[in-house]
């Protein structure tokens, strides 16, 4: 067994799930919302675990850090995204004004797996470079942005990604019906 925490059972289960939720990013767009929907409630609350559990690391050397996700590819996976969810993309959601008080917002599927994707993209190209600073930085990374960024995203997508998939809303008279 090795002592190097860059190759512990958490970040490599963290690295499969990463790359199982980024393959199913760049390939939903030929599926249907429904299948789409049962992957992603099954992926984000392992996405979310995995996420909880990465540990802790200070990288050495902070300069090997790198991004890969252009803002291109970024708008790419937004895009075939919202086609895909079409009329079921938008959600509310409770957040803070700029005075720090809660408020209804709007918020997008897309953009929120298109966040979530540009960093676990980020994060598995830099954890599979053989240099232990390239993953060192890479856990970090992933950490601070599951922290930040990509986690609350998570959070809040789950509750959405369910009424989605075990409910159906009918768009004309807002009527939700069992889909079993």
């Amino acid at each position: 067994m090795s002592n190097d925490p860059t190759l512990s059972r958490n970040v490599i289960e963290m690295a499969a799930v990463a790359t199982e939720y980024c393959n199913f990013i760049e390939s939903a767009s030929g599926t249907e919302p429904m299948v789409a929907f049962g992957t992603l409630g099954k992926l984000i609350p392992l996405l979310y675990l995995r996420g909880a559990l990465m540990p802790e690391i200070d990288p050495e050397y902070p300069e090997a850090n790198e991004r890969y996700v252009t803002e291109e590819q970024w708008d790419g996976v937004f895009l075939d995204m919202r086609a895909l969810f079409d009329m079921q993309d938008e959600f509310l959601y409770i957040g803070e004004n700029e005075f720090g008080e809660p408020t209804s917002l709007t918020g997008s599927i897309s953009e929120h797996l298109a966040d979530v994707y540009q960093d676990l993209k980020d994060f598995v190209m830099l954890y599979k470079k053989a240099d232990p600073a390239m993953r060192e930085n890479a856990i970090a990374g992933c950490r601070q942005l599951f922290l930040e960024h990509w986690g609350p995203r998570l959070a809040r997508l789950l509750p959405i990604i369910h009424e989605r998939l075990f409910f159906n809303q009918d768009q004309s008279t807002g009527d939700y019906t069992d889909l079993f």
